[in-house]
């Protein structure tokens, strides 16, 4: 078993539309907000507006900024239909270390409904993988509007690739995970996290931004971990 680390979710910068989703700290509930999207939509039922999920960030007494409810949304991890995109030098990665079996973790920095800062870096979903579409124009048009990969119109050099999860062990997670804390200037997974865990491949648990994805260094151990916590699964976006 091998097995990454992915950074997902809107965030503080331009493409992650200078947002945080809410997260209750008490309940460990929260509302998945996905990244902005920026680029072309194919015509149809393809687009995902930041409307869909003001419903969810009410629930926790916020409101989504006015300059994003308009918009379309990266919705990417689709926790409805299981499925995970990525291009260029993550996709790559995503392919040379993972394969049918292994795990995709994903995390984001949520905003706590009652303190602000620090972020809670948390677990917000988990897939064990079924397969990796590595060539996404074999994928067949029923089928586009399982990914924000495919919802795109394709460009003549894309080299993006769509990720399928299992369905009986993947999914969000009904609740997140809290796995981060702020230390030596930057968001790193807490240290007794990482011992127990068996470690990860960045810096003394670096997960706050980074062009390289952080690999599990002993997936096995991390997995028994993560069943440990008793998660529940939901197969659903929010």
């Amino acid at each position: 078993m091998k097995g990454l680390l992915v950074r997902v979710a809107a965030d503080q910068t331009n493409i992650g539309g200078k947002y945080n989703g809410p997260v209750d700290s008490n309940t460990k509930t929260f509302a998945y907000v996905a990244i902005r999207e920026s680029k072309r939509i194919r015509s149809g039922q393809y687009k995902k507006l930041y409307q869909l999920v003001n419903g969810s960030v009410s629930k926790f007494g916020q409101s989504l900024p006015k300059r994003l409810v308009d918009e379309p949304m990266h919705l990417d991890p689709d926790f409805e239909h299981l499925t995970y995109g990525d291009e260029n030098q993550r996709g790559k990665q995503i392919t040379d270390h993972v394969e049918e079996g292994d795990l995709i973790v994903f995390y984001a920095g949520l905003q706590d409904i009652y303190n602000h800062r620090p972020l809670v870096y948390a677990i917000i979903g988990l897939y064990v993988i079924d397969e990796i579409v590595e060539n996404i124009s074999q994928i067949p048009e029923p089928r586009w509007n399982e990914n924000a990969h495919t919802r795109l119109i394709p460009s003549d050099n894309s080299n993006d690739i769509v990720v399928r999860a299992k369905p009986d062990c993947s999914g969000r997670l009904q609740s997140c995970i809290p796995i981060g804390g702020y230390r030596k200037n930057a968001y790193r997974v807490r240290r007794d996290l990482l011992k127990a865990w068996g470690g990860i491949s960045s810096n003394d648990g670096y997960i706050q931004r980074s062009a390289r994805l952080p690999k599990l260094k002993d997936p096995e151990k991390f997995y028994d971990w993560f069943l440990r916590q008793n998660p529940v699964f939901l197969k659903r976006n929010n």
